[in-house]
């Protein structure tokens, strides 16, 4: 099995930050996969093309939810990405394996070949960006902690940069990997590239990885053609550097959860518009604001998030 996670790993001459990336913490986004399988096949290649380049440090990407990738669904039990609590993963690693179920056995293996690369490598530092993709179209975004290094990582991304995100869902990567958690200095970023199935979600996590490495110091700015800049910077133009959590719309199966079709990431919508339906009636807005990650999936526990723009004068 874990031989069927690993996706790759580069070692660089020099020692430096280690860096782990995630693809597929839910199993219906395949774009963080597809972008890291090519990522390594572009640093093997690397040197061919330019005699000059170094790398510095390590790079692993690992598949996340890898049963659930292979039945192309978000998750089989209870989505992953709510499940990295300590409570939980200290249940998962007290508890035989014979009795965990799918995600557990997820977060067991996850947290196993993690824990090895920093043991094997003995990094100063450990960076993780978690790769991801929504249901509905209309821009990239990246969210940060409330560590300062992960903020600044996310603004080097040349995506919106959401704040506030985390107090609106809990278990994510984002709150489990931080250095009380592993013991090792560790910054973690979230970096969604896209819709699910569009193609350009590829490119746009490859050149987010690419961002990534260059703002840690892997590579060198020279090293980093312009175009991976660009493409980020075309697709987000337009859109809020910066936003925060308004409220989440958080859904249970029993609520019978339908969004109002064609939402699109950062669409604006104004108070009192009728934006979802449940058991209950329908769901309006709750004040002016702009829309993020309106469900359009069966699985989720999260039927959309409303944002606001706020001034970097502010964020700063």
């Amino acid at each position: 099995m874990k031989e069927k996670r690993l996706i790759g790993r580069h070692t660089g001459q020099e020692k430096g930050p280690l860096l782990i990336c995630f693809g597929g913490m839910h199993g219906n986004e395949p774009a963080g996969i597809q972008a890291l399988s090519i990522l390594f096949k572009l640093l093997e290649l690397e040197p061919e093309s330019n005699p000059d380049f170094r790398f510095r440090g390590r790079i692993v990407g690992f598949k996340g939810n890898l049963r659930a990738i292979e039945n192309g669904v978000r998750f089989l039990n209870r989505d992953l990405n709510r499940q990295w609590r300590p409570e939980v993963v200290e249940y998962v690693l007290n508890t035989p394996v014979s009795k965990l179920r799918h995600e557990e056995l997820e977060i067991l293996e996850l947290h196993t070949a993690v824990m090895e690369e920093i043991q094997d490598y003995q990094p100063d530092e450990v960076i993780v960006l978690d790769l991801h993709t929504t249901t509905a179209y209309g821009g990239i975004f990246s969210i940060a902690t409330d560590d300062p290094k992960s903020v600044n990582i996310a603004v080097e991304l040349h995506a919106p940069v959401i704040t506030g995100l985390l107090e609106g869902i809990q278990g994510t990567t984002l709150h489990y990997f931080n250095t009380e958690n592993i013991g090792v200095e560790t910054t973690t970023v979230c970096f969604e590239s896209g819709q699910h199935e569009e193609t350009l979600s590829v490119n746009r996590a490859i050149a987010a990885i690419i961002n990534c490495m260059r703002t840690i110091g892997c590579v060198r700015s020279e090293d980093v053609e312009n175009r991976h800049d660009a493409l980020l910077i075309e697709y987000a133009r337009g859109l809020p550097k910066v936003s925060e959590l308004i409220t989440t719309h958080s859904i249970e199966p029993e609520d019978h959860f339908r969004m109002v079709p064609d939402y699109k990431n950062f669409q604006k919508v104004k108070q009192g518009e009728i934006l979802a339906f449940d058991r209950n009636g329908p769901i309006e807005a709750i004040e002016d604001g702009l829309i993020l990650m309106p469900l359009y999936q069966k699985q989720g526990e999260d039927g959309f998030f409303l944002i606001r723009a706020v001034s970097q004068a502010v964020f700063q």
